[in-house]
């Protein structure tokens, strides 16, 4: 389903339910609108279950104050109405209460979006709204006065957050991008100091050559097609289990010796289609598709680690947080983590772009995985079901190690016993 091209009340009660299942608002909190055409306003209803709302609860609200529906409007109107009076150029708006935002909103703090690149380039600056009474004039005039102001998403005083976008996608993928930066933060700062991008280093990040000569589209065999459809299963589920955001990841999978499927820039991850993938072939792009912009590092991988048949890019909170501390992750936790992970290298932000030879050179049998300083882990395997294991892993290593920080110190496998391990499980 392509989500914009549906009805304002379908968009809605859809991001509504992504938002919900992700756990980023609860039963009673949160209220989303997108303008309609004739100047009409959608907007989620009041009082009523967010778990189970539907598009059919979904009300519209005319210019002149008259509404459509089977509900009440959202209490939270006139904050909505009053930023898009300000700012003509947005067409949705989201506020709700994840925990991580509502935790800088009530210690009265701005998440720091330039630790990773693409929170600075989606979300920008963030703004402050001083506290008023919720469903207030005044409440609305504090969100709309920082709108006007340029901001896109406004941390609101001991209350949450609030987001706009030009559409209800851009909306949500900059809503799911801030709490993501927010969490990782906070996990990071258990880790020690917490590193931001300086503004080269994130131009840096926004301009990649993906734009490969192009080839005349082909009718896909049947083991493409299988793989498009591995592809797209396993984007969906990093989706679902948050090891993965709406803005940012990449994964790829090889065909055969010089071709491979790799997901298109700037999409939202969690809607792609086996269309939507471009197949890469001889270094050439299939043709009307953009791919990756990390295309390039992904090509430059499969040409020289022939063992490696699937790449994952992606930004999974807890292994985020030890990005953008720099520090390194420690595998020496459990043995099922040291034989799937082994030892991860920490590599220097930047490393990662054009063909990334540094990468290349550092990945091998025995290093299946490398962490990008402020930008993400990247996980080789040879085969897709592999790749995503040892993501989960690696998410899971990291959270362990973040969360026993608060009992005591990681006492790691012995050397001795680390030794056995590799004697049996890791052998040449």
């Amino acid at each position: 389903m392509d989500i914009k091209y549906t009805h304002p009340s379908v968009q809605i009660s859809e991001v509504l339910k992504q938002i919900y299942t992700s756990r980023l608002t609860t039963t009673s909190g949160g209220n989303i609108s997108m303008k309609g055409d004739h100047d009409n306003v959608w907007i989620t209803p009041a009082a009523v279950d967010k778990g189970s709302l539907t598009d059919k609860d979904i009300v519209k609200v005319k210019p002149d104050g008259a509404t459509e529906g089977l509900h009440r409007p959202s209490s939270e109107l006139p904050f909505h109405q009053a930023i898009y009076k300000k700012r003509p150029d947005i067409g949705a708006v989201i506020h709700a209460h994840p925990p991580a935002l509502v935790s800088f909103s009530i210690v009265r703090q701005l998440p720091d979006t330039s630790i990773i690149p693409q929170a600075e380039y989606l979300c920008g600056k963030v703004g402050y709204a001083p506290y008023k009474l919720p469903g207030s004039e005044e409440l609305g005039k504090s969100i709309a006065d920082e709108f006007e102001k340029g901001y896109n998403a406004i941390i609101m005083e001991n209350h949450g957050t609030v987001v706009g976008g030009k559409d209800l996608m851009e909306a949500f993928m900059r809503f799911e991008t801030l709490e993501f930066c927010a969490r990782t933060i906070i996990r990071a700062k258990i880790l020690g100091d917490v590193h931001g991008l300086d503004d080269e280093k994130i131009r840096a990040f926004e301009h990649r050559d993906n734009m490969l000569p192009e080839f005349e589209s082909e009718e896909h065999s049947a083991e493409e097609r299988k793989i498009r459809h591995q592809v797209c299963d396993v984007i969906r589920r990093a989706c679902d289990q948050r090891l993965m955001i709406s803005s940012y990841g990449t994964i790829s999978a090889r065909i055969n010796e010089n071709e491979f499927i790799i997901n298109p820039t700037n999409f939202n991850r969690r809607y792609v289609e086996l269309r939507d993938l471009v197949k890469i072939k001889n270094g050439q792009r299939e043709k009307g598709k953009t791919p990756s912009r990390a295309v390039k590092l992904h090509q430059n991988i499969y040409r020289n680690h022939p063992e490696v048949n699937c790449i994952i890019s992606t930004q999974s909170p807890n292994v985020t947080a030890f990005c953008v501390a720099n520090k390194k992750l420690d595998t020496r936790t459990i043995p099922e983590s040291y034989i799937l992970l082994e030892d991860i290298p920490l590599m220097d932000f930047g490393s990662q772009f054009s063909e990334g030879e540094e990468i290349v050179k550092v990945l091998g049998k025995h290093v299946p995985i490398a962490l990008l300083k402020n930008d993400s882990i990247l996980v080789t395997g040879k085969s897709i079901l592999e790749t995503f294991d040892r993501l989960e892993v690696a998410e899971f290593s990291a959270a362990s190690l973040i969360d026993s920080m608060g009992i005591g110190s990681l006492s790691p496998i012995k050397d001795t016993e680390l030794e056995e391990l590799k004697s049996k499980f890791l052998k040449d």
